[in-house]
């Protein structure tokens, strides 16, 4: 049976948030089977659950953010893509203000956490929303066009295409494919940075974001190059930060995804749109388990494995 996964032990990261710039600490703590990954706002008077669900994502700009009430956490989606890439069915997440840190602007960091608490196989079935048919959501028209969109596929593969006509994203690639099963994503993708522009960056302070965002968290790039002294980590990091992204965003959905995604221009809203669109038509998806390794998708049950 290819069984579910928590941590064996408790690990915690001290941080600042990238938007908030606030000092926040965080713990990641086992969880039982079916409990899925839920946040808790440990710095509230009385404690809040969020559990992270597709319908839990209340704001997408510029970072997917969860909510319970008037409960949130912000900028979830390098850890939630951590979790996807390693394989983590459950897990609860102590947090001291309402923004995961950024630490090093890549999920790296959290796949060290994951890794150096270690895997916990649990005696429960893990559970699959397989995509049956094709599911598509767009927006804009020619230059603004951007999509996204699910194919079925016996496994989770990732297609992105960036589009930034800029002289340090040109030299790179503009388009990856990674395949969990196939591939090694604390190796291919997470060590992939976010990105921003010299430029964006006054606009963005003054509305209240990337209050914690400089060169030791981020690519960032003027009108011409990267002014990062070190450079990139990867020839197409800009494309391959994007899947990361991506893999976040899904992973909300609260189980792991049998699919091929692929999508062009996307971002968080449009990738929680997608998911919003796949769960509202029942004939699209289906729930399943594998009761032998054999049948699961190539790789899936090696995840932990290659721990």
């Amino acid at each position: 049976m290819l069984q579910q996964r928590t941590l064996k032990t408790i690990t915690r990261a001290v941080g600042m948030g990238l938007h908030s710039g606030q000092r926040v600490e965080m713990t990641l703590r086992p969880a039982q089977p079916d409990t899925g990954i839920v946040f808790r706002r440990v710095d509230l008077p009385e404690p809040v659950d969020i559990p992270v669900t597709a319908q839990s994502v209340s704001d997408t700009r510029m970072a997917t953010t969860i909510a319970t009430g008037s409960a949130k956490v912000h900028t979830i989606e390098h850890l939630m893509s951590a979790l996807c890439g390693l394989g983590i069915d459950n897990l609860y997440i102590d947090i001291t203000a309402e923004e995961v840190p950024i630490l090093d602007g890549s999920s790296s960091s959290f796949v060290f956490l994951l890794q150096s608490a270690g895997v916990e196989v649990q005696n429960a079935p893990r559970r699959f929303i397989r995509v049956l048919k094709p599911v598509e959501v767009r927006e804009g028209e020619g230059e603004k066009l951007k999509w996204a969109r699910f194919d079925p596929y016996h496994g989770f593969k990732l297609r992105f295409e960036i589009d930034f006509s800029h002289p340090a994203v040109d030299s790179t690639g503009q388009s990856v494919e990674f395949d969990l099963g196939a591939g090694n994503y604390p190796r291919d993708i997470a060590r992939a940075r976010t990105f921003g522009f010299t430029k964006d960056v006054e606009m963005l302070r003054n509305n209240g974001l990337a209050l914690g965002g400089g060169l030791d968290n981020a690519i960032v790039m003027d009108d011409y190059k990267v002014l990062n002294s070190d450079g990139l980590r990867y020839d197409d990091e800009f494309a391959k930060h994007k899947i990361l992204d991506a893999m976040g965003d899904l992973y909300v959905i609260g189980k792991p995804l049998l699919a091929g995604y692929s999508a062009f221009r996307s971002g968080h809203g449009m990738n929680n749109q997608l998911l919003r669109a796949l769960l509202a038509d029942p004939t699209a998806w289906e729930e399943v388990s594998f009761d032998s390794d054999r049948k699961a998708p190539a790789g899936f049950a090696q995840l932990a494995k290659a721990w």
